[in-house]
């Protein structure tokens, strides 16, 4: 919809008032401001006038001073604080002056905390974000404002900001024949089927990879068959991996190159007979040649190749990386490397390379087992510890042995992927060696969807553990590589800043390349809210638009629980945007709100989601409401323990360790009428078939009308619809629940 000058403020001269005395501030409020905020949407009652707040900062000795803040226009959107305007005479500055950081702290107060504040003097209207307050993000003359008004309206109209994730009834999908992208669902958490796939486990490890089964179901939700998938931080490739299996086209993109030689390596097509045969050359001669005395390998030390003597980061228990092998492991090492690399083929070759590299994690002096009698049972020191710390009990592994039970790995992998990744597919593949910040090689809105699982802080320094497979690979690592990687600290000692940086840098590429109305699932696995909202607000000002998170088990735990349950998740969360034309932004909600509505209204809505809800569920689903309105700190602290007001509110099932409505009562808060109906149908239905009797459409109605009284009274053709969902018809009038994973053959 679009305004002229002339509907707001008719004919009023603005050349006049710019020179006029009279006009002051009082006027830019009455003759300026207000047909702006109506013609924006806001009625009266979401416009809060003069709304004092205390300062909180100050004090003066060791005692606090109260001072008051008053911004001029406090706006509100679903009784949250959506963003704060200030008028200033005309005469006054509304950006680079000390007006800009007055009206900055009125956004940031605790009262308050929007996203977004704006001043105009009558002459000019700015608008600025509260994470950046060096330059506004829309600023114009206002008798042009007819000219920035659609600008104007996706920032701060009513219809632009949304309060977090809502509990909604979803239908049950039916297929319609065309994939709607705009539309998709937000999955549920996915049962975990970690070891399951051959192609992901036991080949090689790497750090924290992705479930793949996890992986592949958000592919298959969020695009369609001949897509292009995009994992810009892809690691050891599941996303990659998983998009080709799906019959999607992939990018796989990684600063490390042994991220990238392993995701290539593992996906080169070989004929299956001549990878055995060539195995069996390289055994053979491996044995005919192996040193096993001293004297052997004293003479071998200069004959066969050794690993590059790359210094190792610090805290490692030594300084290069030849001083994590003893004489015996390097030599024997050298050797098989030396046999493989005679192979002629080039995929045969790699292919060796990548059980051969599998091999080293296992026969150097980090390697320590967790099991006495199973030598299978270890794992090295840079996977387990993120350090290079030597094992105080030596682990003499047989070389070829070893190799040979990798190559066994590797070749049920080849098995695996052979029918969709292959000859004719394997151009669908682009598996890169670059960063996340810099996509410049994809072409602006080309990608269809992008999963991806970016490294957090200063958990993992990927470059500098992956130092001792590069030094044996030979491959190099520049030093722009290790500026561009995303860490925090390392061997570059990078500032936290330094991080927010690129990976800010790394969302605006991912929002250029993907196309409108598609997806972004974004890992998140760090126990700072900071991280967060880096990259909700990063997401934000690119112009995606949040969509929520779903809490994921990741077949181990990323975050340890500790005693206060909202200290950390007990899994991951996957966080979803959209990439849209008129995107809406998420609101902080202000701490003045009644905190303990929300956990309530939360609470209740899980509930009805799940048809009653777990301890762990209703955490999870907290930590996620107090990360997206930005109170996670007051729930640590008003909220320490759960329990004892769940057993006061709801029934719990001491078997199934469900809480529940308590039998015969309402939803206190309000949650979406069709969620209700839905928790109340599968409820009565699971009686009737407990006491055995029959269902009747008319019977349910009335058993479950009294119970939704609180809101909107439903009409009794919704609960029908919702029933449709849920129960098949037996016979003319009767209803049974549907078993989960039971269709409705008949209509």
């Amino acid at each position: 919809m679009t305004v002229t000058r002339q509907q707001l403020f008719g004919e009023l001269n603005f050349q006049a008032l710019g020179q006029s005395t009279d006009f002051k501030e009082d006027s830019v409020r009455e003759v300026i401001i207000l047909p702006i905020l109506k013609q924006l949407g806001y009625a009266q009652t979401s416009i809060v006038r003069s709304k004092t707040l205390q300062h909180p900062f100050l004090k003066i000795g060791s005692k606090k001073r109260p001072i008051n803040l008053v911004p001029d226009y406090a706006l509100m959107v679903e009784n949250n604080f959506a963003w704060v305007l200030d008028a200033k005479a005309p005469n006054q500055k509304i950006i680079n002056d000390d007006n800009v950081e007055q009206v900055y702290s009125y956004a940031t107060h605790p009262e308050i905390r929007s996203n977004y504040f704006a001043l105009c003097n009558g002459i000019e209207f700015s608008v600025f974000k509260t994470s950046d307050t060096g330059k506004p993000i829309l600023f114009f003359l206002v008798e042009n404002i007819e000219y920035h008004w659609q600008d104007l309206v996706l920032l701060l109209a009513p219809t632009s900001f949304q309060v977090s994730k809502n509990f909604v009834y979803e239908p049950k999908a039916v297929y319609k024949g065309e994939f709607d992208y705009s539309s998709r669902p937000l999955l549920e958490e996915i049962p975990v089927k970690k070891q399951a796939a051959k192609r992901h486990f036991g080949v090689h490890g790497y750090f924290t990879k992705q479930t793949w089964n996890v992986v592949a179901e958000y592919i298959k939700n969020f695009s369609k068959p001949g897509d292009l998938v995009l994992d810009p931080f892809g690691g050891s490739g599941v996303t990659a991996i998983e998009a080709l299996m799906n019959n999607r086209r992939a990018i796989n993109i990684d600063l490390n190159p042994m991220a990238v030689f392993l995701v290539q390596a593992l996906i080169v097509p070989v004929n299956q007979n001549d990878l055995a045969e060539a195995f069996e050359q390289v055994r053979e001669e491996y044995l005919k040649k192996e040193p096993k005395t001293e004297e052997e390998i004293k003479k071998a030390l200069k004959k066969y190749p050794k690993p590059k003597p790359l210094p190792l980061p610090k805290g490692s228990d030594v300084e290069t990386v030849d001083q994590l092998f003893s004489n015996k492991q390097m030599i024997q090492l050298g050797l098989l490397k030396q046999i493989i690399l005679k192979q002629k083929d080039e995929n045969t070759r790699k292919s060796l390379l990548l059980a051969f590299s599998s091999t080293i994690t296992k026969t150097n002096k980090t390697y320590h087992n967790s099991s006495s009698r199973n030598e299978n049972a270890g794992n090295s020191a840079a996977f387990a510890y993120y350090r290079y710390r030597i094992a105080k009990e030596e682990i003499d592994l047989d070389v070829v042995k070893t190799f040979e039970t990798k190559y066994k790995k590797l070749l049920s992998a080849k098995k695996e992927m052979e029918y969709f990744i292959n000859e004719k597919t394997i151009s669908n593949a682009q598996i890169v060696k670059g960063s996340a910040t810099n996509l410049q090689f994809i072409p602006k809105e080309t990608v269809d969807y992008i999963y991806t699982d970016p490294p957090y802080g200063k958990k993992i320094p990927y470059l500098d553990l992956s130092v001792m497979w590069n030094a044996w690979l030979d491959f190099k690592v520049t030093d722009e590589d290790y500026k561009q990687e995303a860490i925090e600290g390392g061997e570059q000692s990078k500032s936290k800043e330094e991080y927010n940086e690129l990976m800010a840098q790394s969302i605006k590429e991912m929002y250029r390349v993907l196309k409108y109305d598609r997806w972004l699932s974004f890992v998140f696995a760090h126990k700072d809210p900071e991280f967060w909202h880096l990259i909700i607000d990063t997401a934000e000002s690119c112009g995606f638009e949040y969509a929520g998170a779903v809490p994921q088990k990741n077949g181990q735990t990323s975050f340890k629980k500790r005693q206060n349950p909202f200290t950390v998740l007990s899994g991951q969360l996957i966080i979803n945007f959209r990439k849209v034309r008129n995107p809406k932004a998420i609101m902080k909600a202000n701490l003045g709100i009644d905190i303990a509505e929300i956990v309530m209204q939360t609470v209740e809505g899980i509930i009805a989601k799940y048809n009653g809800a777990t301890l762990e569920q209703i955490n999870d689903e907290l930590i996620i409401k107090g990360l997206e309105l930005g109170f996670l700190d007051l729930l640590k602290k008003e909220y320490s323990d759960l329990t004892p007001i769940l057993l006061d509110k709801f029934d719990y099932n001491e078997t199934s360790e469900v809480f529940t409505i308590k039998k015969d009562t309402k939803f206190t808060t309000q949650i979406d009428v069709k969620l209700r109906i839905k928790y109340y149908l599968v409820s009565y239905l699971r009686r009737m078939e407990r006491e055995k009797k029959i269902a009747r459409f008319d019977e349910i109605v009335l058993a479950i009308l009294p119970l939704l009284k609180n809101g909107t009274t439903p009409e009794s053709q919704t609960i029908l619809s919702v029933l449709e969902d849920l129960a098949d018809r037996i016979g003319q009038d009767s209803w049974q629940l549907r078993r989960e994973g039971q269709e409705n053959l008949f209509g």
